[in-house]
């Protein structure tokens, strides 16, 4: 008797870029504030408190959320790699997460509220530092910095 093929799918975790500096010549060299830096140390750690099983973390190629990737995982001992879709505008976050396992996605707004709106129906919106979960069609959290913080015991 044939063997039914299972669809799994990988978590995906939106973090949206932590707190950052006010427009500079370059959108794209903005750098995180100290308050973007604790943001993303407060993620990191949440996700590690949560057991996050990350195998892979994807990141804009824009300093600020390079920096909350690097910051985020230094928790989660993950490698970072740099998405060019994730730079700015539509992407299929299926498509990008598509075969690696559990993903972090960190990158910017309104792009990350569309994403998760196109996974799962849902209108959310992701504050800076904050943090979605999606598997399958359902969104299974939406959590705020205030959250975070908690959870990460900070």
């Amino acid at each position: 008797m044939p063997q039914l093929a299972t669809s799994i799918e990988a978590v995906i975790y939106f973090l949206r870029h932590g707190d950052a500096e006010h427009a500079t010549s370059e959108d794209a060299a903005r750098e995180l504030t100290p308050k973007g830096e604790r943001q993303s140390e407060t993620a990191g750690r949440a996700l590690a408190a949560l057991g996050a099983g990350l195998d892979v973390c994807l990141s804009s190629p824009k300093v600020r959320a390079e920096q909350t990737a690097r910051i985020a995982c230094e928790h989660l001992g993950v490698p970072i790699e740099i998405a060019e879709e994730l730079r700015g505008g539509a992407f299929d976050a299926r498509q990008l997460a598509a075969g690696r396992g559990d993903v972090l996605l960190v990158g910017h707004e309104p792009d990350f509220s569309n994403a998760v709106a196109d996974l799962t129906g849902g209108r959310v919106k992701l504050r800076k530092g904050g943090i979605a979960c999606v598997e399958e069609d359902a969104l299974h959290a939406l959590l705020r910095p205030k959250e975070l913080r908690r959870i990460a015991g900070i």
